[in-house]
């Protein structure tokens, strides 16, 4: 190709500044007429919440009238000298822990062994997905009748072996193990479902290759299926970990925050100690130090561990 030939197959500046000028008033076009309405609801419905909550944190008010006693940080000085609260953030923790120690392995476990084309596997996916589906409070009341020493599977059981009843939700040592047993029955569907779509998406060929090269199971997973499957962890941690620093709707029906105040978390411990005191100032400051945890970890765990996923 001569050098005229290539100078006149090049497209030219004009050529594209009409199609690109054309572009960029499409776009603000969709600006204009999507973000306005957007930015409105977000305004309305979640930063003026936030805001008035921040605000209402700094008054001592029962939620009547017009905020005027202003005890500018001493909602915030009562919370943190309160051993109920570190209790709730202590349960809080645990829930987490456990969360990340036992239920996302073992529904990583599960979901590699019925990932895979097996008779019953879909049946298998469905009943352990169903607890999911089941409301929060639903599962909490169930749960209750179950751990029920009189007339529950916990008191039959014991009943069955010649002792005495036994009320796990009444003793202030053990009533915590309920919650993380209903927790790890209501969310490992979820998670394993997590996994089972990220196993799916791994290409088969690679393991083929690796067991004509000679790897071993253990090897092939955690060469290459643990590898591939890191983005789809990482999103189940951090559901985890928001959802356990959320939980609420289990700990209601299941404990109501009881014995002796040893199961609250940090959401019921503003239910039960702010809003139905009518201490909604109190309630608040417990609330913004909630949404500080959460936005912190959100962002934090965004920017460091998901920033390439």
């Amino acid at each position: 190709m001569t050098a005229v030939t290539y100078a006149e197959a090049q497209p030219t500046a004009t050529a594209y500044s009409e199609p690109a000028r054309r572009m960029t008033l499409n776009s603000w076009a969709v600006v204009v007429v999507f973000l306005p309405p957007a930015l409105l609801l977000f305004t309305v419905f979640v930063f003026l919440p936030i805001a008035e909550a921040g605000w209402y944190g700094f008054f001592n008010w029962n939620g009547y009238g017009r905020p005027e006693k202003f005890i500018g940080l001493k909602n915030y000085g009562y919370l943190f000298g309160n051993p109920t609260f570190t209790r709730s953030l202590i349960n809080n923790g645990i829930i987490i822990v456990f969360s990340l120690l036992v239920q996302l392995p073992l529904a990583l476990a599960v979901a590699v062994m019925i990932a895979g084309r097996l008779v019953g596997a879909v049946w298998f996916r469905m009943i352990f997905f169903l607890p999911y589906v089941l409301a929060d409070v639903a599962a909490g009341l169930i749960w209750h009748f179950m751990f029920d020493g009189d007339y529950g599977l916990v008191g039959a059981v014991t009943t069955a072996f010649g002792a005495p009843p036994y009320f796990l939700l009444a003793d202030k040592t053990w009533a915590f193990s309920a919650v993380l047993i209903v927790v790890l029955w209501k969310y490992f569907g979820f998670h394993m479902m997590l996994y089972i779509a990220g196993l799916q998406g791994i290409d088969p060929a690679l393991l083929e290759a690796a067991e004509m090269d000679g790897a071993s199971p253990f090897q092939r997973f955690w060469h290459i299926t643990l590898p591939l499957l890191g983005p789809m962890i990482r999103l189940s941690v951090f559901f985890s970990v928001i959802g356990a620093l959320q939980l609420f709707d289990i700990i209601v029906p299941l404990t109501g925050g009881g014995p002796f105040e040893t199961t609250n978390t940090m959401v019921s411990f503003l239910y039960f100690f702010g809003l139905t005191r009518m201490r909604i100032g109190f309630s608040s400051a417990v609330g913004v130090v909630l949404f500080i945890i959460c936005v912190t970890f959100a962002f934090g765990y965004q920017r460091i561990v998901m920033r390439d996923d």
